[in-house]
């Protein structure tokens, strides 16, 4: 491994995914490790939303992946949920006409009663502004709310690992450090982050490490506190040479 990481959680090796006959991914190598925050960033049309959907079994794909050291071959999206691997797909997906409350009963499907009220509850304390409209419609939030939402219906399941699709997309600066916020608390408390965002200071802040993906393939590795990081940055996303070694 060119980084010094936490245990393995997720291992992705030769990975490769894409629509049909139309191929996105080529030899997609990542890791996150235990309680590690990534961020993966590049440019629009990279393959950033393929790669997690392939990786949660939205879409096929060839290549290994491993999650917890179990082979995820042919795992399908409810494999994925139950091995603790949630993913949270972009844009606000919410049941509008139900209460904030039944949207993260339903996160909650297939637990007893129990501990699905005590997850609702937990979940709900990473969003107070959503917490204090609980018998509220989904449909009657603010943008920001609903991601909100979104984000604690993930967390219902108390995953592993959490894999965020652009979070912040279309949120005020006010709310998109709330919801950033939030993603740094679930570090802390040891929960898993896979970070897609576009706000690349705001992601480089709560990541550990970092990906730069470009036209299909991973074009850079390295940790955030790496020095001269946003130059070069831009240079991978504009396909010049980032493959000088990385500090150990």
């Amino acid at each position: 491994m060119p980084i010094s990481a936490p245990e393995p959680l997720l291992e992705i090796s030769g990975l490769a995914s894409g629509y049909g006959k139309i191929g996105v991914l080529r030899g997609i190598d990542l890791r996150v490790g235990v309680g590690e925050a990534v961020a993966l960033l590049g440019p629009n049309g990279a393959g950033k939303t393929t790669l997690l959907r392939a990786v949660s079994g939205l879409l096929p794909r060839t290549g290994a992946i491993r999650f917890a050291g179990k082979d995820m071959a042919g795992a399908s999206p409810r494999d994925t949920v139950q091995a603790g691997l949630v993913h949270v797909v972009e844009g606000h997906r919410v049941f509008t006409q139900l209460s904030v409350f039944d949207n993260l009963l339903l996160a909650g499907y297939g637990m007893t009663r129990d501990e699905r009220a005590t997850q609702v509850e937990e979940a709900l304390a990473f969003f107070p502004d959503i917490a204090a409209k609980r018998q509220d419609r989904a449909g009657t939030l603010s943008g920001g709310q609903q991601q909100m939402l979104a984000v604690a219906q993930g967390l219902v399941r108390r995953p592993r690992l959490l894999m965020l699709d652009e979070p912040s997309a279309g949120l005020s600066p006010v709310l998109v450090d709330r919801v950033l916020a939030a993603v740094a608390r679930l570090r802390e408390g040891g929960t898993a982050v896979l970070l897609v965002e576009q706000l690349i200071e705001k992601a480089l802040a709560v990541a550990d490490r970092v990906y730069a993906l470009a036209r299909g393939s991973i074009v850079l590795e390295a940790r955030t506190d790496e020095a001269d990081l946003p130059n070069r940055l831009e240079h991978a996303y504009f396909g010049q040479d980032v493959n000088a070694p990385l500090s150990s």
